[in-house]
Formats: C-alpha cells, sequence, structure tokens
C-alpha cells in the first residue's frame, strides 16, 4: 500500500499529469490534487454553476487612514459582502441571513471559518449549501443575486 501511495503522490488525480505544480486544491481541504490548469477549468465550472462570479475585495493600504466604505452591487446599489469561497473564487452574498425556508436552493450558502493551519491569509470562506438540505429555520446567507433589483430608472 505504501508504495501505490507514494507512486501517485505528484498525479493530477483529473488528467495524470504528474510534476511540482500538481497539490492539494482549495481553501477547504477537498481531497483533490490537482494540477493548474485542471484546477482552474474546474473552479471556473463551480464559480459558474454556483454563481460565484464575483471580483475579489481591493486591497486596502495599511497607511492609509480614510474611511473604508463597504462594497455595493453595480447593478442595485445595495450593500453587499465579497467572500472568497472554497475553490478560489469569489461571490457576493447579501448582508442578512434569512431562514432557509426563504431562499431557493440554488442560492444557499454559509460562512466557514477556516482551521488556523491555513496557508491562506483569509479566515472566514462561503461555501454552497448542498447535499443535506438545511432545517427550514436554518440560517442561511442568501446570494446578493437572489435579492439584487437593478436600478434602471424611472420607466
Amino acid at each position: 500500500m505504501g508504495a501505490i501511495e507514494d507512486r501517485d503522490w505528484r498525479m493530477c488525480h483529473r488528467c495524470g499529469e504528474a510534476g511540482p505544480g500538481v497539490r492539494d486544491r482549495g481553501r477547504i481541504d477537498l481531497m483533490a490534487r490537482l494540477c493548474e490548469v485542471c484546477w482552474n477549468v474546474f473552479a471556473n465550472e463551480m464559480a459558474e454553476a454556483d454563481g460565484a462570479t464575483a471580483g475579489p475585495r481591493a486591497e486596502s493600504d495599511p497607511d492609509d487612514m480614510s474611511w473604508i466604505e463597504p462594497p455595493t452591487c453595480s447593478e442595485c446599489g445595495a450593500a453587499i459582502r465579497l467572500y472568497p469561497t472554497n475553490y478560489d473564487r469569489w461571490v457576493s452574498l447579501a448582508t442578512v441571513e434569512l431562514p432557509a425556508k426563504d431562499v431557493p436552493e440554488r442560492f444557499r450558502w454559509r460562512l466557514t471559518k477556516l482551521p488556523g493551519r491555513s496557508r491562506i491569509a483569509t479566515d472566514v470562506v462561503a461555501v454552497r449549501v448542498r447535499g443535506v438540505d438545511p432545517l427550514p429555520s436554518d440560517p442561511v446567507v442568501p446570494a446578493h443575486r437572489m435579492m439584487c433589483v437593478p436600478d434602471w430608472g424611472e420607466p
């Protein structure tokens, strides 16, 4: 068994490529070892399916003493929360939690704290709620696109 483990230690689980670029991927251990190309394909497919198409938060200058405004939606102007996903993409979430019964399945997210040993310099990630449905009263964070009403002006 040890020989099998050593042999595929640096092999991509998707394409079989071997090399130093193959490593465990994701902010939460996904138990997948992928090369850079396969990881980007996989993460982009997940992001498209989940609606995680937001850009990352703007980096603030530590010496800048000006007020930092919360991010807003470019469509409706509402305040949003930007969080990284467990597959290294970003999602815009609403600023309130709602009971799961009020949020359609495709818009349900939860915020999860990362373990302290993470190499990524962030402490919270957004994880899509799937697999086991939450109880109707369980709080979930809806994706902002569920609540977004574009401000197109007066009719």
